[in-house]
């Protein structure tokens, strides 16, 4: 028997695995000689860069860098506020079982909090921690059968709907400004300077994905006259991936990475600042296909032999943005006699609840509220929660789904109203989802000539638990179209247990015993 059969070629994205570890990074500042000594630490910060990523046999190294600042109290100085600021490099190696050379793995980062322990007047040390999200993806190609050019053969089929990767790649965007500052601030060092990526979006256009987004820049300084003073900047970040075939309907999965930051004062140009970063934008593209799959065949009166193996992939991606409003008033006494500096915004979700076609997100936002008071220092923190919760619409929710929610800070704005802070902030929410998706590949056919061959026709059966059509025509060698046709079934789909069928075989020609009618339950 000739067997010749339809393919398609898919370049699926398969999910190896994805799980979150906890890093470490630990380091001493010495004190320049520039500055005073330290009595004790206001407040930290930090801005965290990963410069290389090795992926190796169940294990992956990243090696990065965190840019602290650190605001101090400074020792025996009539302006007592001051600043330091260091780079910590760290390399961790995160060991990952499933990992295999090719394989890809997505990374984000955040700082989880900062210690700092002041070990005497001329040093300090420091740990931070991250939290650290791994995604580990397998690109595959397979080749799907998806026709079989036999009549003799009987094929069940099934209709998938699958993202198939069209394209994927990479590249490096850089700023490289200037940002100014009012021209009655002498600068004299910066405190604190938080650094993140907004409004990140992405266009189709002529064979190109065009990834943007804005870095948003706060600079926390300290001027000659003793005043603490906050800039608040945002630069255009753009990056151009070739895509060949790329269309407007297709989905594109989107990474950031920060890998490299500097940020100092201007020597050569007065009231400014310089910025310089680097971000590795990565990008794959998916087309929605639809493709008729062949889960299972046989030939009456013929033994088939074939392998099948599952290709597990994701489908139904999609991507919906939705605005969270938190408006809230904070007593703070210690604003009556004192002033908003800065307030640094920590969006969290600890909770998720799936009901019917929504999700509801609970969360908290952590405050971190720097402001001048009264005090000896002039200067002070305080940390508030704020809890939230956000419900996302129309969207699926069955135990096959994945879901994936990122929050972005849109909007923040704080006012001091007689020691009554004021809380205007905006989150946007940006949930991503998809399902997993099993495809049957089908390989290696052949037909083998049936050594016995039973020798009736007609047989009577009894329909059991979990029994269809199909898996009864099989077991006969019989076809589907046959049983139906005998027994007058009318919706194939359906039949019941105990229910007596006829079942028509297939006579060989190698039969030579007389033909006769066998019940089988």
């Amino acid at each position: 028997m000739d067997i010749n059969t339809t393919k398609e070629t898919l370049k699926v994205n398969r999910i190896v695995c994805e799980r979150k570890e906890t890093i470490n990074v630990q380091g001493d500042m010495i004190v320049p000689d520039s500055k005073p000594d330290i009595l004790s630490t206001i407040n930290t910060t930090g801005n965290v860069c990963i410069y290389k990523k090795d992926v190796m046999e169940g294990k992956v190294r990243l090696d990065g860098n965190i840019l602290t600042y650190i605001m101090y109290l400074a020792d025996g100085e009539a302006d007592n506020v001051r600043g330091l600021s260091t780079g910590l490099d760290f390399s961790e190696t995160i060991n990952i079982p499933e990992l295999e050379l090719g394989m890809d793995v997505a990374i984000s980062t955040s700082i989880k909090f900062i210690e700092c322990k002041i070990l005497n007047g001329r040093k300090i040390g420091i740990k931070v921690t991250l939290d650290v999200s791994l995604k580990v993806s397998s690109k595959e190609e397979a080749e799907i059968v998806t026709d079989m050019n036999n009549q003799d053969i009987q094929v069940l089929r099934q209709l998938m709907n699958i993202n198939s990767i069209i394209g994927e790649g990479s590249t490096k965007a850089n700023v490289k400004e200037n940002i100014s500052i009012p021209s009655t601030d002498n600068l004299v060092e910066i405190l604190n300077a938080q650094m993140c990526l907004v409004d990140k979006d992405i266009k189709i256009s002529y064979n190109k994905i065009i990834a943007k987004s804005e870095v948003e820049i706060k600079l926390v300084y300290l001027t000659e006259d003793g005043r603490i003073c906050v800039s608040q900047n945002r630069l255009p970040l753009v990056g151009f991936i070739d895509t060949p075939d790329v269309k407007e309907e297709n989905i594109c999965e989107t990474t950031f990475m920060l890998k490299n930051i500097l940020i100092k004062p201007n020597s050569m140009e007065e009231h400014t600042v310089y910025i310089e970063l680097e971000v590795e934008i990565s990008c794959t593209t998916f087309e929605e296909r639809e493709i008729q799959v062949i889960k299972d065949m046989y030939c009456p009166g013929e033994k088939m032999q074939f392998d099948t193996c599952m290709l597990n992939t994701m489908t139904n991606k999609s991507r919906q943005k939705n605005l969270c409003e938190i408006r809230e008033n904070i007593n703070v006494p210690e604003l009556s006699e004192g002033e908003i500096i800065d307030v640094t915004v920590e969006p969290t979700i600890t909770k998720e609840n799936r009901l019917n076609n929504k999700i509801i997100f609970e969360g908290e936002l952590e405050l971190n509220l720097l402001f001048t008071d009264k005090s000896s220092v002039g200067v002070n923190t305080k940390k508030f929660t704020i809890p939230f919760e956000q419900t996302v619409d129309n969207i699926e929710v069955s135990e096959n789904c994945k879901i994936n929610s990122q929050i972005e800070v849109a909007k923040k704005e704080f006012t001091n109203n007689a020691g009554t802070m004021n809380v205007n902030i905006d989150l946007n929410f940006e949930t991503s989802t998809s399902q997993n998706l099993a495809i049957p590949v089908i390989n290696n056919i052949t037909a083998v000539e049936e050594d016995f061959l039973e020798d009736y026709s007609v047989i009577i059966y009894v329909v059991r638990s979990g029994d269809t059509l199909w898996k009864i025509a099989k077991r006969f060698g019989s076809t589907v179209d046959d049983i139906v046709r005998v027994n007058g079934i009318e919706r194939p789909d359906k039949i019941n247990v105990g229910e007596k069928i006829y079942i028509p075989k297939y006579v060989l020609k190698r039969a030579k015993e007389p033909i006769t009618l066998k019940q089988n339950v």
